[in-house]
């Protein structure tokens, strides 16, 4: 008996120790692979792109505004350029198609950080419109969608690396709105882009991040557009739950500061020799929302009951 459990822990640490050593394993000359980032004006894509310059990667990094791509220029190395790209726009995704390919030449693209995105509006969803969500579909899922398709040929030509940015809301929906819908989208875009192009020799990397202090969870930001959503609510539909109550009080103490824990799991799809397919990043993540997700629907309910108020007039449910 001794004998067989010796035996498996020791088999447990080879292991163990032959897949970190796997894990670790780096491609090379990181000099000459250039790297497309979207969303850059801030958070984790404006963070990503210093790293991967520091690093010596040819980044390419797409900003919203204008400012945003100077404010990333003069922080960066001048080996880093900016564009413009609003992804929900074809034709300014098929500008950036004609920069990046004058950029990259033959050797074709390296890495594709699908990081753009937006949260609001969200909200109880009998307080959304359609119009609500595909603002939000358009930029989360469609964009991600357009500009990976538009940008294939180039990755191809490199055998590169797809990177796209999901959530933890893509495993586990909290809330209405387009954000959770367009996450779980980004997640069955990307299984099935992995499938397609394993034949091509492209990967594809989900990153899921738990709560983290970005522009997309700005507290501020969120109550101002649940009013807005609450204002146009019918009189009925404002008596059946009483108050403009949100669940930002329960979640603001769980946003994380260290946005690097996002951008270390994207360096490492795109550096790593053999890249995971999903990077779990931040310890809600991994401790508490990834394996509620595994758990039977009527634990997540309660949980979820647990979280968000309560309609004024709620009906008793036996």
């Amino acid at each position: 008996m001794y004998l067989f459990i010796f035996c498996a822990l020791l088999l447990a640490a080879v292991l163990a120790i032959g897949w970190y050593i796997r894990d670790s394993l780096k491609v090379d000359d990181f000099n000459q692979k250039h790297v497309l980032i979207t969303g850059c004006d801030s958070g984790f894509g404006n963070l990503l792109a210093k790293q991967l310059d520091r690093r010596g990667f040819a980044v390419i990094a797409a900003c919203l505004t204008e400012k945003g791509a100077s404010d990333l220029a003069s922080a960066a190395s001048p080996r880093l350029k900016t564009l413009l790209l609003n992804v929900t726009d074809s034709e300014s995704i098929k500008r950036a198609v004609e920069f990046v390919s004058a950029e990259v030449g033959e050797r074709g693209l390296w890495g594709l950080v699908n990081n753009a995105g937006r949260s609001i509006p969200v909200g109880p969803t009998e307080w959304i419109q359609v119009e609500d969500v595909t603002k939000v579909l358009d930029v989360n899922l469609i964009g991600v969608i357009d500009v990976t398709l538009r940008f294939l040929p180039l990755l191809r030509k490199a055998r590169g690396r797809v990177v796209n940015v999901a959530s933890i809301l893509g495993r586990f929906s909290l809330g209405g709105g387009g954000y959770c819908l367009s996450k779980w989208g980004v997640e069955a875009f990307s299984d099935s882009l992995r499938r397609d192009m394993y034949y091509f020799g492209i990967k594809v990397g989900i990153i899921e991040p738990g709560l983290f202090k970005t522009a997309l969870t700005r507290v501020d930001l969120i109550e101002d557009d649940q009013k807005r959503l609450w204002d146009h609510l019918p009189q009925d539909v404002k008596d059946s739950y009483g108050t403009n109550n949100t669940a930002c009080v329960f979640f603001t103490p769980l946003l994380l500061s260290d946005l690097s824990k996002v951008t270390n799991c994207m360096q490492h799809a795109l550096t790593a020799r053999y890249p995971r397919t999903r990077y779990a990043a931040g310890w809600d993540a991994k401790l508490l929302w990834i394996p509620l997700s595994y758990l039977p629907s009527f634990i997540q309910d309660f949980f979820h009951r647990l979280i968000f108020p309560a309609p004024k007039m709620k009906r008793c449910v036996e």
